[in-house]
């Protein structure tokens, strides 16, 4: 960790797929991902995922993509046919400490869970004030939303599909904190996949 992140706390870490025309949903159905899939099993996308989930020690989430993630990635545990990264992936996942946002959950229905019924950015103060490494943000967009217009990511991930989805909404909203960032790893790949990792400047 470096001694900018270290200043105040654990790394936190927000991953994001994107199409080229800035969009993390479709215009119709902000649920359907079928556009990601074809991207997101390249060796990029899943070498950039493995980079992130290996330093972090807790999954930070927003109820939908908690349901989403945790009713899928524990099938792939012993799916014949699977790629060791996405088991490794899913195995870190279910025994991760995880903390998932929400206002209407009254308790979690998946171990290892707590939820919290405040806001992203107070949420993350928590977590900062704990030992462990980073909390990884996992394609919660209204979560990474909140953080980065608090000014609270401290290490920006995002995987970018050479596809347009002509609509559907933006993860960058005008009024964002101004701030400059770093390029910490670029890595392009199959069907033109970008994976890019930028770095706060505080």
């Amino acid at each position: 960790m470096t001694e900018q992140t270290a200043a105040h706390g654990r790394r936190v870490v927000t991953n994001m797929s994107l199409s080229l025309d800035g969009r993390y949903a479709g215009p119709d159905n902000p649920l359907d991902m079928s556009w990601v899939m074809p991207y997101a099993v390249t060796d990029v996308a899943r070498d950039h995922l493995t980079s992130l989930w290996e330093p972090a020690t807790t999954a930070l989430l927003g109820r939908v993509n908690a349901e989403g993630f945790l009713g899928f990635w524990p099938t792939v545990i012993g799916m014949e046919g699977a790629d060791p990264r996405d088991e490794a992936f899913a195995k870190w996942l279910v025994d991760t400490d995880k903390v998932v946002l929400s206002s209407t959950l009254g308790e979690a229905p998946w171990e290892r869970t707590t939820i919290v019924d405040k806001p992203a950015a107070e949420t993350v103060a928590d977590l900062r004030a704990t030992e462990g490494g980073d909390v990884l943000v996992l394609s919660s967009a209204s979560v990474i939303k909140a953080l980065l217009a608090a000014d609270q990511v401290d290490r920006l991930a995002l995987t970018v599909f050479p596809v347009f989805l002509g609509g559907g909404p933006r993860l960058f909203d005008d009024g964002l904190p101004a701030g400059k960032w770093s390029l910490a790893r670029q890595t392009a790949g199959e069907h033109g996949t970008l994976a890019l990792v930028y770095d706060r400047i505080r």
